[in-house]
């Protein structure tokens, strides 16, 4: 994909959009439990990119997290399989790392993957970042996506997080929905999407 106007879209500049990389839906959170994208998630486009901004949550140490449900199905429990790795490092500069963190993955599981982990509430700390979700509305693969976070710990680190994984379905997705695994959060989620 050329990179100038796409590229600036894709990074969220106000008023840019392209025949190939088009904002198709905007919303902010307000003390909310969840935001739902439920339209517009369709085959014109072959891969969707959600964009956060300012994620605060209310509740300390709380997780900001995905699920989806497939054409006609409710309920945001399908199917998936994750990996996870992160790179953190406190304010007082010791014992950074970096790791692979099985407690969250998924194998063939249905609950909400967490993009990242035990986010503070205070009033200056939040999450942002992005997910990839790639051919949705395929009915013959299962459906790729990967995502990356950084979020301000509730111990006063810096956290990278890096998640990927596949929905094992067949059917088509066309909602998704994201919340905090506790309690309610501020924050906008852009939704693009991008022709291939």
């Amino acid at each position: 994909m050329p990179l100038g106007a796409n590229k600036a879209a894709i990074m969220g500049v106000a008023g840019v959009s392209t025949g190939d990389v088009v904002l198709l839906s905007s919303q902010t959170a307000s003390n909310s439990a969840s935001i739902s994208f439920t339209s517009d998630i369709d085959s014109t486009y072959g891969e969707y990119i959600f964009k956060f901004y300012n994620i605060n949550a209310a509740t300390d140490a709380a997780e900001f997290s995905f699920q989806a449900n497939a054409a006609a199905a409710s309920g945001y429990n399908e199917t998936m399989t994750t990996t996870t790795f992160r790179a953190f490092n406190r304010e007082s500069g010791s014992s950074p790392e970096l790791a692979y963190v099985a407690d969250y993955d998924q194998a063939q599981g249905t609950g909400f993957q967490s993009l990242t982990e035990n986010t503070g509430n205070g009033a200056d700390e939040c999450s942002a970042g992005e997910l990839h979700l790639f051919n949705p509305s395929s009915t013959t693969y299962v459906k790729h996506f990967y995502a990356r976070t950084n979020s301000y710990h509730s111990s006063d680190i810096t956290l990278d997080m890096f998640t990927a994984g596949y929905f094992n379905i067949t059917a088509a997705i066309d909602e998704i929905q994201f919340k905090m695994d506790s309690g309610n959060f501020d924050g906008k989620i852009k939704m693009w999407g991008v022709k291939f």
